[in-house]
């Protein structure tokens, strides 16, 4: 496989080229920053693309940010990230991408166990979707939401409260008093885990969760 490596840790990309040139692969580029990986993508045209999270020159989730534009841009572009955390949000939406196929997101704990590392890198070139135990148990927490705990009732009333309803408008779309409008309310919002706030409105903030989910 040709392969471009993107590290600012000198330590930890030469360490992955010179595993991956053992196992006979072509490392065409290994960089050291989001920008530098865009352009030697761009150049080379790898068969997948090895890229950390955090790079300069911020230090957030430039590296993450640049695979799934990257993948938006050619979404056959295999691509494995690795870390050292998981980054929920962005891990959520690239391994998404594409339903998934040709992507992985890996700790770095893994590289030591160098044949289950190449193999990995291996199976995202091949389409195939790696992921981490831990990203799995993490992704899995977050997406057992809590709107999964709301009765049929109580999203109903927060669809309407979507659509800018006020309690009367709710209590005379479904019929119902408005005292038992308010119930719900108060029911779904404590099952949203929106406690009452001085600085946010927990009505916005409900509907925001709403339609996230």
């Amino acid at each position: 496989m040709r392969v471009v490596i993107a590290e600012d840790g000198v330590i930890v990309r030469e360490g992955v080229a010179g595993m991956l040139r053992r196992f006979g692969h072509e490392v065409v580029a290994a960089v050291g920053d989001a920008v530098a990986l865009r352009e030697a993508v761009a150049e080379h045209r790898p068969d997948v693309v090895v890229t950390d999270v955090r790079m300069p020159p911020g230090f957030n989730d430039e590296g993450l940010q640049a695979a799934i534009e990257m993948r938006k841009a050619d979404p056959e572009l295999p691509v494995l990230v690795l870390s050292q955390y998981v980054e929920q949000t962005y891990a959520a939406e690239l391994i998404d991408s594409d339903h998934g196929a040709g992507v992985g997101y890996l700790l770095k704990d893994r590289i030591g166990e160098v044949t289950e590392f190449v193999e990995a890198l291996e199976g995202v070139a091949a389409g195939r979707t790696v992921v981490d135990p831990e990203v799995v148990r993490q992704l899995l927490g977050r997406r057992r939401d809590p709107l999964h705990r709301l009765t049929v009732r109580e999203r109903e009333v927060l669809a309407l409260m979507a659509e800018g309803r006020s309690n009367t408008g709710i209590a005379r779309e479904m019929v119902v008093t408005e005292a038992m409008v308010a119930k719900h309310i108060n029911s779904l919002l404590a099952k949203l885990e929106l406690p009452p706030d001085s600085d946010d409105h927990r009505r916005v903030r409900a509907v925001l969760a709403y339609l996230r989910g």
